[in-house]
């Protein structure tokens, strides 16, 4: 992919998240151990993921005419992400509330703001940056217009597209189409299969979603789907290969927040830089396993070296 971008059709949130013993619940209030403040959204979390495994970023976020939206230009410039890639638009910045308790599983609620805002005019003005691309990638803080659209142009030009359907929402028969690459987790995947009129359970057995709901989905479009299983690993059913299981690496779970975001940019990166799905899906779990041993996302989503230390240090312990 030498000269190509990642084109990461993005999100910008603030992000609030707080660490507490347990989830609040409700009418009742807790003493937060930290409490974190910071730039993100799954668009700008899988852009910086991309910047730091090595990768030049292109691609559109969206901020509001609020005073949230100065969190957003210095961001970008500490992870070495280009300025152009802001929209400012009428409106609110999006922003987010998340909640990490004692074990580092996490819940949170988000308010996508300006992000929705985001058309298919804004994409099409970015057409050519898209068909010089490497990768487009796209999750679901954003509107299905725009997602279309470059989903679309990408096609047309020959670019994998890469569909990460977070938070969840049924995806679009077009979308689902356009996307080269589906990756969903065990909650998403129920959605799609009840969407679907399957049986939810084959989104929790490994071997029912790589032998059932995952070659189903392959049939709407996609020519890879992963299911990410958290601590567990993930899986993986191609179109023209057996299905690839990865476990996930043992560490020291902090927060958990931006740990897909974290596989799925590496995922689809180091795919677009050539490598093959077993060695990805391995760093991805990497990606993700590293980002949950810190608190907050931005500061946590790790190099490729550490990915390829852990990695490195997992191959070495192996019997």
């Amino acid at each position: 992919m030498t000269g190509k971008s990642i084109f990461v059709l993005g999100s910008f949130v603030v992000a609030c998240s707080a660490k507490v013993p347990r989830f609040p619940r409700p009418g009742e209030s807790l003493a937060a151990e930290t409490v974190t403040i910071e730039p993100g959204g799954k668009g700008l979390n899988q852009a910086i993921m991309a910047r730091r495994l090595g990768a030049e970023v292109d691609g559109l976020l969206a901020v509001g005419d609020d005073l949230a939206a100065a969190f957003a230009a210095p961001a970008l410039e500490r992870a070495g992400l280009p300025p152009s890639m802001l929209i400012r638009l009428e409106g609110s910045t999006g922003s987010g509330i998340g909640f990490t308790d004692a074990t580092g599983e996490t819940c949170l609620a988000v308010a996508s703001g300006a992000n929705l805002a985001l058309t298919a005019e804004h994409v099409g003005e970015r057409a050519q940056a898209i068909a010089d691309a490497a990768l487009v990638t796209a999750q679901f803080e954003i509107a299905d217009a725009p997602i279309e659209a470059a989903f679309a142009l990408a096609r047309q030009a020959g670019v994998p597209t890469l569909l990460n359907p977070s938070p969840f929402r049924p995806i679009p028969a077009a979308i689902m189409a356009l996307a080269s690459i589906l990756i969903v987790n065990e909650t998403e995947a129920s959605a799609v299969a009840a969407a679907l009129d399957r049986d939810e359970n084959e989104a929790a057995d490994p071997r029912r979603f790589t032998g059932e709901l995952g070659p189903a989905l392959l049939e709407l479009g996609p020519r890879l789907v992963i299911l990410t299983r958290g601590a567990a690993g993930a899986v993986a059913v191609t179109a023209d290969a057996s299905p690839v299981s990865q476990e996930g690496f043992r560490v020291e779970p902090v927060d958990a927040l931006g740990a897909g975001d974290a596989f799925a940019a590496t995922l689809g990166v180091r795919l677009a830089m050539g490598l093959p799905l077993p060695a990805a899906l391995r760093e991805a779990a990497a990606a993700g396993a590293l980002t949950t041993t810190r608190q907050g996302v931005f500061d946590a989503l790790p190099t490729l070296a550490a990915i390829e230390a852990l990695t490195a240090d997992k191959a070495g312990s192996d019997p």
